[in-house]
């Protein structure tokens, strides 16, 4: 509705210049010439203004978003989150390391976390069963990407839900068998598994990058939440392992 209403003030102002044009051509009042050049002032003015507000409007959304992951990352995805750092053998990331990090050692462990490797297969399978757990809040900020016009973390969201939709087929299908060792005899699928898992520790890195740099209380708060957490995330993880 917002696009159409401009369209036609866009459309409206064109078409009075050129009225005016016609008629500065028609008499050769050269009036009507500065009169014409007014309406072209008026769309320029709005272009400009429209495209400030606009873009104010992304920033403070992307500010928000902020908030927004806090609450998902403390909520709905801690446990996914602290299983990846778990299973995870190089680089070696833990949320004691990332509390007590500096902010350059923060970015040096983002660095690092471009190429990751993990303990074994069967220490990945509790993480890929955490996606499958975490499906809704996958989808809620799929369509808080999607109302906020944010194309890439919209698409990555709906990879990802690609992603989890094939876990659960193969679930169903055999429960008594772990989704990793099938991914792990496909080239694509586990270059897939390495990429979902591999951009959880490199988002969650940039996320408390973020933090540390504009919100240190919001940090601090942040991963204190999670180094609690951890211990009953571990405590259950051991017991569903044994």
């Amino acid at each position: 509705m917002r696009l159409k209403n401009y369209a036609l003030i866009y459309a409206a102002l064109l078409v009075t210049s050129a009225v005016f044009l016609y008629l500065e051509h028609v008499t050769h009042v050269e009036f009507l010439y500065h009169l014409a050049a007014i309406p072209l002032e008026v769309l320029v003015a709005v272009f400009l203004v429209d495209t400030y507000l606009e873009d104010r409007r992304r920033k403070e959304t992307r500010h928000q978003l902020m908030f927004i992951k806090s609450w998902m990352f403390r909520l709905d995805m801690r446990k996914l989150f602290i299983y990846n750092f778990r299973a995870l053998k190089s680089p070696p990331v833990t949320i004691t390391g990332i509390k007590s990090a500096s902010l350059e050692e923060l970015k040096k462990m983002r660095a690092e976390a471009e190429r990751v490797e993990y303990k074994s297969l069967e220490a990945m399978e509790p993480v890929l069963l955490e996606y499958v757990n975490t499906q809704e809040a996958w989808k809620s900020f799929m369509n808080i990407a999607l109302e906020n016009h944010f194309d890439d973390i919209f698409q990555t969201m709906v990879d990802i839900l690609r992603f989890i939709s094939d876990i659960k087929t193969f679930k169903e299908n055999n429960p008594n068998h772990l989704f990793i060792h099938e991914a792990a005899q496909h080239e694509d699928m586990m270059r897939q598994v390495m990429k979902v898992m591999g951009d959880g520790i490199r988002r969650y890195l940039e996320y408390v990058i973020e933090l540390k740099e504009k919100n240190p209380a919001l940090f601090a708060s942040f991963i204190s939440d999670y180094e609690i957490s951890r211990h009953l995330a571990e405590e259950q993880l051991a017991q569903e392992v044994t």
